[in-house]
């Protein structure tokens, strides 16, 4: 024991290691109220390992090249020992990150984890997520099969939509004028190098800007705020052993279900690995219904329903990229001063659930073929998807009720002048399905400004705690 001290010390001498398991571990300090939400963080960073891991080990076996890409992996699932379970863990763990990263966001977006003095916390976090979409992406590609192959000519040309610039754009995205061996290369450098070192860098700055301004909880109140005579949160505990344990369960629990879907369903009903994907690339053979995987799949369906202009698609690529975009500026459109929603006014809970009940329909919307009454309801819900922010904005200041008319007024006009277009150029079925679907965004604008008005406690926020214990 006195050899391991005097090495400790030897250590910390040279390198803060000491002070960096108190800083980050043993004395800091969080609050007491944590609930099942907030497993989902450390799920997230176990799942990041996790996929670098198995990715290691898959690069060892895997042959970057068009004409052997696909051989290779076939080799890696019959040949290699083990080699099955390494990319059935790797491919079930790109779904499980997504799903664990989703929730984290949700449980922010509910518990306004977003809000100052955390602003940065969740831009770095929107960053990771946008880091995340791109290494899934490239990743997606390797396996070189018939989706893969489809799926990254659509999405590559979708930068071809770009006025004057996306024809070039796109060829220098892809190393040529098509997806071919080039783009295979630089899609795996780009998903086992560089990509995965951005990755790292976001999840450090995001973890030590969390651990600067101290963690949210439940009910959005800061614990720093009240403290004992030796300067410790009284409403907080030591992160270790307490909220290591804590986790401990999450991951017993997690690892549970990540193991039976990989083992008994790892290609999750075609939603983890595709049918198409099973079949090599062939350019000369275009699957029936090319989608992306369906953790991309909102965004999708945002692209699809939005009407090309003047024969490009230039517009769906905007709509499907402020649709992200706008995720970077939560923190100054929801300017409300309660944090949590346990005191958050009921229309803000409401509108909520709306927005979540929105986004998974996108999801499956987006799996699906463009029937023209599945486009038709996907840009309804884009526009709810849209709806939420924007309304959000209006709603998280006290207004007036002539505010709130206004801006009721305003919105279904727009929404009307955006309906015109397609009304005029559509086919009799197709505007009696405007017709009908407009009613959708013009219910979620009474239910979401007209309410208010009607009723104080639509808009009035409950009494927030001083402190987490009293």
């Amino acid at each position: 024991m006195a050899k391991l001290q005097a090495l400790l010390g030897w250590v910390d001498a040279r390198f803060p290691l000491t002070q960096m398991w108190k800083e980050h571990l043993s004395e800091y300090y969080a609050p007491k109220n944590f609930n099942f939400w907030y497993y989902f963080g450390s799920l997230a960073l176990l799942v990041l390992v996790l996929q670098i891991v198995t990715g290691i080990f898959l690069t060892m076996n895997y042959k970057p090249d068009a004409a052997v890409a696909f051989a290779s992996v076939e080799g890696i699932m019959r040949d290699v020992n083990w080699g099955y379970l390494i990319r059935y863990m790797h491919s079930t763990g790109a779904s499980a990150f997504f799903i664990v990263v989703y929730l984290h966001m949700y449980r922010g977006v509910m518990y306004g984890s977003f809000k100052k003095p955390r602003e940065l916390i969740w831009i770095l976090g929107v960053f990771i997520y946008v880091a995340l979409m791109a290494e899934a992406f490239m990743g997606y590609l390797l396996p070189w099969g018939q989706m893969s192959y489809w799926g990254a000519q659509v999405i590559v040309n979708l930068f071809g939509a770009i006025p004057y610039i996306g024809n070039d754009l796109a060829v220098w995205i892809r190393g040529d004028f098509v997806v071919d061996d080039a783009t295979l290369n630089r899609f795996f450098a780009f998903h086992v190098i560089a990509v995965p070192l951005v990755l790292l860098v976001l999840v450090v700055m995001h973890i030590l800007a969390l651990h600067e301004v101290g963690s949210n909880n439940p009910d959005g109140v800061e614990i720093k705020k009240h403290k004992d005579a030796n300067g410790k949160p009284l409403d907080g505990i030591a992160f270790h052993p307490y909220y290591t344990v804590k986790d401990i369960v999450g991951v017993v629990a997690f690892l549970i279900i990540f193991s039976v879907i990989m083992f008994f369903m790892p290609e999750g009903g075609g939603l983890f690995l595709e049918p198409d994907n099973f079949v090599p690339a062939n350019p000369l053979s275009t699957p029936e219904h090319i989608k992306p995987l369906w953790y991309f799949t909102p965004f999708y369906a945002i692209l699809r329903a939005i009407p090309p202009m003047f024969e490009s698609q230039f517009p769906g690529v905007i709509a499907m990229g402020v649709s992200i975009v706008v995720l970077f500026f939560l923190p100054w459109i929801d300017r409300h001063p309660v944090k949590s929603i346990r005191y958050r006014e009921p229309i803000y809970t409401l509108a909520l659930m709306i927005f979540i009940v929105t986004f998974v329909a996108l999801a499956w919307l987006g799996m699906q073929p463009a029937l023209p009454y599945l486009s038709e309801l996907a840009f309804r819900c884009s526009e709810l998807y849209f709806s939420f922010f924007i309304v959000l904005a209006i709603y998280s200041q006290a207004r007036s009720k002539n505010y709130y008319i206004t801006w009721l007024v305003a919105l279904a006009a727009a929404v009307i002048l955006m309906d015109l277009p397609r009304y005029i150029g559509a086919s009799g079925d197709k505007q009696i399905l405007i017709r009908y679907s407009i009613f959708i965004p013009l219910i979620y604008f009474v239910i979401t400004l007209w309410l208010p008005t009607t009723a104080a406690k639509w808009t009035t926020s409950k009494t927030v705690p001083d402190r987490v214990t009293q």
